[in-house]
């Protein structure tokens, strides 16, 4: 493959499939900055690697890349140290509407959290999802039932008590 021709056909897929990608990041790791740095990051491996991949394999490639390196991510922690300047701005608040999914996907582990998002938000199956990941189908059904066991058990925590009436 030319060196040109490879450089386009990546940078098309790149804007085409980025912001799922980004999305499913943000997801695993909870941060809008991170999940970007987490989407670099793996868009550099998917480079890397662009001109062995079929094309039939890109797309699971790409996300079982993300995935792997949004969980990594997670589970290294995060690496800020406090300060007494504060930043010009703040990011905005997000609107009140009622039930707080981020609260929720942090009571998840990051391995669960990647779960539910490629099941429930890319609405992937299952047997897409263990691919995906790596892992066998049926820890994707158990970890998937423990998920939303947990959700369950949070739900009066997650929504406000008027709603539930």
């Amino acid at each position: 493959m030319k060196r040109p021709s490879m450089e386009a056909e990546f940078e098309e897929y790149f804007l085409a499939r980025g912001p799922t990608l980004r999305r499913t990041a943000y997801l695993v790791v909870r941060d809008w900055h991170v999940a970007d740095d987490v989407t670099q990051a793996a868009m550099t491996k998917l480079y890397l690697a662009w001109p062995r991949l079929r094309v039939e394999t890109i797309d699971a490639y790409a996300r079982r890349t993300v995935v792997n390196e949004a969980i990594s991510t997670a589970r290294r922690g995060r690496r800020e140290w406090p300060t007494s300047d504060l930043p010009e701005a703040g990011a905005p608040e997000p609107p009140d509407v009622g039930f707080d999914v981020g609260r929720a996907l942090d009571l998840l582990s990051p391995q669960q959290r990647a779960i539910v998002a490629l099941r429930f938000f890319e609405d992937h199956s299952v047997a897409a999802v263990a691919d995906a990941l790596g892992i066998a189908e049926g820890t994707v059904k158990s970890q998937t039932s423990r998920a939303i066991s947990t959700l369950r058990a949070h739900l009066h925590d997650l929504v406000p008590t008027e709603e539930l009436s």
